[in-house]
């Protein structure tokens, strides 16, 4: 996804998810799984990614990750689940 921003969600192993954007998204989670990136990650991984969504430009991945961080734990895992229904192989 290099130079297209999206969205994206990751489950943490202790469960949680982490929301955020990036303009690439196997560099971002290869950080994640090293420790490295967000402080909120460190010390949950090893992550999954579990949601990704492409977007125009920075300021619509933004404004995305802003909408999905306001999500509740429920919603969130309601959107998960669709989004891997619709993903399935």
């Amino acid at each position: 996804m290099g130079g297209r921003y999206c969205v994206y969600m990751v489950e943490c192993a202790d469960g949680t998810y982490y929301t955020g954007s990036t303009n690439n998204l196997t560099k971002r989670l290869t950080l994640h799984n090293n420790g490295h990136g967000a402080k909120y990650v460190r010390g949950r991984g090893p992550v999954t990614l579990v949601y990704q969504k492409a977007c125009r430009d920075h300021k619509r991945a933004l404004q995305a990750e802003r909408a999905l961080k306001q999500l509740t734990r429920k919603q969130k895992e309601a959107l998960v689940q669709s989004y891997s229904r619709s993903h399935e192989v």
